[in-house]
């Protein structure tokens, strides 16, 4: 960042985007994890229920996998107006759109209630949790790691990503607050499932007030300032940085696919299911679930902050090399049975998982040029969350259904474990760079190994830019 820029990021605002960062991101995803958990519980018998019970099930699972689709619309809209006219703007539009269309769905009626309707709105509803949650987390990333010190923008990043887990935490506590206190048993199925969703609407005010009080973004005033909008900024991504791109989003796949078997239901459904093969109850798997929130926190923010110091690849190596040892071990200690082996299996997962998301958004934003930046976050994101997490739950479903083993569900996370990988291995760590505009140059080549074996350098970058 430059003098002029980090001059107006002050010690008291960087603290305030810290907080907003984290709460704003919280309250996201607390709604997008509420509708993942009411999926994996009760969605299929509510909204699916003529479909039978595995048809059922895989619908349900698919309709948390739908909006990741809605996603990069999402992305492309937020990246499009975050490059143009600024990163807060497009924070608070995108928590207010999501946090309606999760109140919404507290409102909404039941399949026996309104037949078909039922499930169409809810779907309907969903798209708009996707769109929105394609749209923030590139706004939220950059407000954090672009108003940050360079030597301290993994620490920083790392706010929005611990705002994913926190969510997380605050989801499953509610529900399990429903299931086991509120409204046990049948009252959770009848109107216990709704509350967690209206309670959305005093969060949506919060999150709002906190995040208006922020100021914009250094990098995009000096943008602004030097009139260097691109007027379609996701053309020139993709016509100049399409590989970014799609490494990026290897990047995030094997994260989003193993996060979403816990994150997107598939583990409570599968843990709590009274037809299968282990039968918990609702409410212990819950708590569990939130007990390995807390844990994904923790090693989300050790990320950041390691990543600091060796460097983003390194970290990102470490974490998929203990999300590779853990893939098997998930379910053999969770078809144990027990609820304590359940919770091992979990915390030892949410390690890897944690290590694999903190590093995100300091990693994203060092490889995107300034003036696209928030379309090369967003979309990447958006697109990772697609080839990793969509249909990750629906995938585990109906792999099990058809092998009848949890097995091949380990397989599958590992393949995609593979891919990001590969994704890691060929993008350069380019910790410390310079993200603002009047370093343009630097930033538009240099970000992949290829680059690096072609011999590109700085001078050769000016040059092409003249």
């Amino acid at each position: 960042m430059s003098t002029a820029a980090s001059g107006r990021s002050t010690a008291a605002n960087q603290r305030r985007v810290a907080f907003a960062t984290i709460v704003g991101t919280t309250i996201e995803w607390y709604d997008f994890f509420i509708y993942a958990t009411a999926a994996g519980l009760v969605f299929a018998e509510l909204f699916f229920k003529p479909a039978g019970d595995s048809i059922g099930l895989l619908l349900a699972f698919a309709s948390v996998g739908i909006s990741f689709l809605f996603r990069p619309l999402g992305a492309f809209l937020a990246g499009h107006y975050g490059d143009k006219i600024g990163r807060r703007a497009m924070l608070v539009l995108t928590l207010v759109l999501m946090g309606g269309a999760t109140t919404l769905i507290g409102f909404l009626p039941t399949y026996a209630t309104a037949g078909v309707l039922a499930p169409i709105l809810l779907l309907l509803l969903r798209i708009l949790q996707g769109m929105s949650a394609g749209g923030e987390w590139g706004g939220a990333v950059l407000m954090a790691v672009e108003h940050a010190p360079r030597n301290k923008r993994g620490l920083a990043g790392s706010y929005p990503q611990i705002g994913v887990p926190l969510g997380m935490l605050l989801a499953s506590g509610v529900m399990a607050l429903m299931t086991g206190v509120i409204s046990p048993g049948q009252a959770f199925i009848e109107w216990g499932w709704r509350v967690p969703f209206l309670l959305s609407v005093v969060l949506i005010v919060v999150g709002y007030v906190v995040r208006k009080t922020v100021e914009e973004s250094p990098v995009f005033q000096e943008i602004a300032e030097a009139k260097q909008q691109r007027s379609v900024p996701v053309v020139e991504l993709f016509k100049k940085h399409w590989l970014l791109v799609i490494l990026a989003a290897m990047v995030f796949a094997g994260n989003n696919a193993a996060g979403y078997m816990t994150t997107g239901g598939y583990i409570t459904n599968y843990a709590t299911n009274p037809d299968g093969p282990i039968g918990l109850d609702r409410t212990p798997v819950l708590l569990a679930i939130t007990a390995a929130a807390a844990v994904w926190l923790v090693f989300t923010l050790v990320g950041g902050i390691v990543s600091d110091t060796i460097g983003r690849k390194k970290t990102y190596l470490i974490g998929y090399t203990a999300l590779a040892l853990t893939v098997f071990p998930l379910f053999w200690l969770v078809n144990t049975g027990s609820i304590w082996m359940l919770l091992l299996a979990l915390a030892l997962f949410s390690v890897g998982l944690g290590l694999t998301y903190g590093p995100q958004s300091s990693w994203y934003s060092e490889i995107f040029p300034a003036s696209i930046r928030f379309s090369g976050v967003s979309i990447s994101y958006a697109l990772g969350a697609i080839i990793g997490g969509a249909f990750a739950p629906t995938i585990a479903a109906a792999l099990v259904q058809a092998t009848g083993t949890t097995t091949s569900v380990s397989v599958y996370l590992l393949v995609m474990i593979v891919i990001s990988v590969t994704g890691v291995a060929l993008l350069r760590d380019r910790k410390g760079i310079d993200l603002s505009i009047k370093n343009q140059a630097e930033q538009e080549v240099g970000a992949t190994i290829m680059d690096k074996r072609r011999g590109v350098s700085t001078d050769d970058a000016v040059k092409a830019s003249v």
